[in-house]
């Protein structure tokens, strides 16, 4: 499973959603590493909370294929780029992308989405 990033954030505040992915192997884009650590309101603590698990998963790296992806998505539909970025690994990884943001993927075609929160 990929994780989107809102699901990452839900994770390091809700324990109910972290048994969820107890025994599942999990994976995370670059494009999401980049959304949740970047965010220009992240305190200390959560930064390093936040680190902590992306150490202790794997994040996909961005390829040329994934980025060639990424751009055929954004041209057939307004998505943004770290969006754009995730579903392109999603797809290209043949992952189920894990997002409680379904609308903002559903008009993509062959990506499999999992809503852990509905």
């Amino acid at each position: 499973m990929l994780l989107d990033s809102n699901i990452i954030i839900y994770l390091t505040n809700d324990i109910s959603l972290e048994k969820f992915f107890l025994d599942k192997l999990v994976y995370a884009s670059i494009g999401t590493k980049i959304e949740v650590l970047g965010f220009h309101k992240i305190s200390e603590s959560e930064k390093e909370k936040l680190e902590a698990f992306f150490d202790s998963i794997t994040v996909l790296d961005l390829s040329l294929k994934i980025a060639d992806k990424a751009i055929q998505l954004r041209q057939t539909k307004k998505i943004s780029l770290g969006d754009s970025i995730i579903a392109a690994t999603a797809l290209l990884h043949k992952l189920p992308l894990v997002t409680a943001n379904v609308d903002d993927f559903k008009w993509i075609k062959d990506l499999k989405i999992i809503n852990p929160l509905s």
